[in-house]
């Protein structure tokens, strides 16, 4: 049975992308039990995942939290977080006198987002971990797909820095030639006389 502590472990200590746990179209797949939470219907049972026969999907039950016979963990995420809001711009806190009250309250709605946001983390981190079991080529797969798209995205900035060089290149050039162009020409008509006297050539000497 994996557990919810070992798919963490194992998910994040075989990545080296720190952060976001990335789905893939076959972990969504595998996740079959979310279709239809955003649409109103009320999603079927979920087939028992492979590898895990006898352990209740996490989408339909998880130990501690009660839930309706059609309650998901979608479900709950989506309510808890309108609940953090409700509970801010609710009549009862405004007009409120007790603060410790106010306080207390938003506390629990805030606290109970975060536990089944972990619990939703925890279904997705199960369904990557049996991926990675079930199909390692399409983990493989989905690591060459994301280093090609970092050496894009760092080459597109390469060019990027190139380009700003050679304009500021170009400006450099331009700046050096127009310094050198007053000391090349001559400067007033006095500077003209001296230039053209020099060209006259000196008289033949007579014998």
């Amino acid at each position: 049975m994996i557990t919810c502590d070992q798919a963490c472990h194992v998910t994040h200590g075989s990545s080296s992308r720190a952060g976001a746990v990335s789905l893939s179209p076959a972990i969504l797949e595998m996740a079959a039990p979310l279709g239809g939470m955003f649409t109103g219907q009320p999603p079927g049972p979920p087939p028992p995942p492979p590898g895990l026969l006898g352990q209740a999907s996490l989408l339909q039950a998880t130990p501690g939290i009660p839930r309706t016979s059609n309650s998901t963990l979608v479900d709950e995420l989506e309510s808890s977080f309108e609940a953090c809001f409700a509970s801010l711009v609710s009549q009862d806190y405004v007009n409120g006198t007790d603060q410790e009250e106010i306080r207390t309250g938003v506390d629990q709605c805030i606290q109970k987002f975060l536990d089944i946001a972990r619990q939703t983390e925890c279904f997705f981190l199960q369904k990557r971990l049996q991926l990675s079991v079930q199909k390692p080529e399409q983990v493989i797969k989905e690591d060459v797909s994301e280093l090609r798209n970092e050496l894009q995205r760092k080459d597109a900035l390469v060019q990027k820095h190139l380009t700003k060089l050679r304009h500021w290149q170009q400006v450099l050039e331009d700046i050096n030639v127009q310094h050198k162009k007053p000391a090349d020409l001559p400067q007033g008509s006095l500077a003209y006389l001296e230039q053209a006297s020099a060209n006259i050539p000196a008289p033949m000497k007579q014998s």
